[in-house]
């Protein structure tokens, strides 16, 4: 699923960047993640109601946007793949980031940190990565201490109950 979710927001990503929309689109489609939810995305794909039914729900809730836009919808609604279309909002804003040279880093935390050890470690993750960081913090009482990253695929886990994992796995080897 997350390969078609790809081909089609790389298909709208490039309509984008050929007709300098991609600002336009991104926020277009942040109003359209706010407003659907999981019940919309059911009524999209239900058999039950006819396409055209389905296709004007969309015109009547999202013909003000961009015609690209509800295009992108219809299609992912005539081709039954109306499902993944908030796995294909995020996918655009990924690539929207890559654009900006962006990442976003998820940081869980016990104790939240203060102003100036945000910017030490969001400026280090910057300096480590080569691109600007969008810090997203996340409290995780399960950490016990210490702090743990996402950051892309990587997970850097400088937390307590990660350190005593590892000193269990050495002590009960």
């Amino acid at each position: 699923m997350a390969d078609l979710s790809k081909e089609y927001t790389a298909a709208l990503f490039s309509l984008a960047m050929e007709n300098g929309l991609v600002d336009e689109f991104k926020q277009e489609l942040g109003e359209i993640k706010d407003l659907i939810d999981d019940d919309y995305i059911l009524v999209l794909s239900s058999p039950a109601l006819s396409l055209s039914m389905r296709l004007d729900m969309i015109d009547e809730a999202f013909g003000t946007m961009h015609e690209y836009v509800v295009s992108f919808m219809k299609l992912l609604c005539e081709n039954g793949q109306i499902s993944i279309l908030p796995e294909a909002i995020n996918e655009f804003f990924l690539l929207c980031h890559e654009l900006e040279n962006r990442v976003t880093a998820k940081i869980y935390y016990v104790k939240e940190p203060s102003e100036a050890q945000k910017a030490r470690l969001e400026d280090k993750l910057s300096k480590m990565t080569g691109k600007k960081i969008d810090a997203l913090y996340i409290e995780d009482s399960a950490l016990i201490g210490g702090i743990k990253i996402e950051l892309d695929d990587r997970i850097i886990d400088g937390s307590l109950s990660a350190r005593l994992s590892n000193i269990k796995g050495v002590i009960g080897k």
